[in-house]
């Protein structure tokens, strides 16, 4: 009896396990991604189309835009005052730029997705959105001057002149790390560091050499890119890195935003590469 039912058991397994490994990525529904633009001081005419459209040609991901045109400090984004503006989606990319959006109310809406759950992908400005209170003054933990920088990870309060960035990746074993090399960025602006949270975990820095008034060669060195545990549970991929188009249309940059994503939905394996399904059209 026992070995009739082993037999019965090896060809189901047999008849199933096919089906199963030969899953093609053709067969699997695309993650679906809310990519969020406009605000103050960049194209994002033009860069909401080279995001959707990079993005979607490095993984199996779908990007839908929520953009309005309005270049403000307080843009009149088309999410403000809908806590559900997630619904439906694996995960949202903040690539907004309104620094004077600071309502509490307003703030805890834009985050109730992610506290639910929802990873999230922030772009340059984004970093530099939501901010209650003085940004330059360390956010303690816990407190509405903190709100935005928690789900974060780090607090960022300002940037120097656009200059060339020398990114140097730290963590080169991190999957969304693995494999990638240092870089050098057309002119960009480097965000300052107030305070990397104990939550976060930097994957890379970017220096930046340049002249003071005196004409003496100085350097910064921040955190450019790192990853977050939003409330012990939700993921989240950052970058500071940016700001002109010239940058986010760059082969390596669409690279390392699209791991940044896949990593965030559970969606990349530990060699760095896409889980089966994901990948690359090109490379399905």
């Amino acid at each position: 009896m026992c070995a009739k039912l082993n037999l019965t058991l090896t060809f189901l397994v047999a008849a199933i396990l096919p089906g199963v490994q030969g899953l093609t990525a053709a067969e699997t529904a695309p993650l679906k991604a809310l990519l969020i633009a406009g605000g103050c001081c960049h194209d994002y005419a033009r860069q909401k189309e080279i995001l959707k459209h990079g993005l979607e040609a490095h993984a199996n991901v779908k990007v839908d835009i929520a953009y309005v045109d309005d270049g403000s400090t307080s843009p009149k984004l088309p999410i403000l005052g809908h806590p559900d503006y997630a619904r439906g989606y694996d995960v949202i990319i903040h690539d907004e730029c309104g620094a004077d959006l600071n309502d509490k109310a307003m703030v805890e809406a834009v985050l109730k997705p992610h506290r639910d759950g929802v990873p999230g992908v922030n772009l340059h400005c984004a970093v530099h959105s939501y901010r209650i209170g003085d940004p330059n003054q360390r956010a303690t933990p816990g407190t509405a001057h903190a709100l935005w920088f928690e789900y974060l990870g780090l607090q960022s309060s300002g940037h120097g002149a656009q200059l060339p960035i020398a990114i140097s990746f730290t963590d080169h074993d991190h999957p969304i790390s693995k494999g990638l090399a240092d870089w050098t960025t057309v002119n960009e602006e480097l965000y300052n560091n107030v305070q990397v949270l104990s939550t976060a975990h930097p994957l890379a820095r970017g220096k930046q050499t340049f002249k003071n008034r005196e004409g003496v060669e100085r350097s910064n060195d921040f955190v450019v890119v790192w990853t977050n545990l939003y409330q012990d549970k939700t993921r989240v991929f950052s970058t500071t890195i940016g700001h002109n188009n010239q940058t986010v249309e760059n082969p390596l940059y669409l690279d390392l935003v699209t791991r940044g994503l896949l990593w965030a939905c559970g969606k990349l394996g530990d060699d760095g590469q896409p889980s089966p399904g994901y990948a690359a059209p090109a490379t399905r």
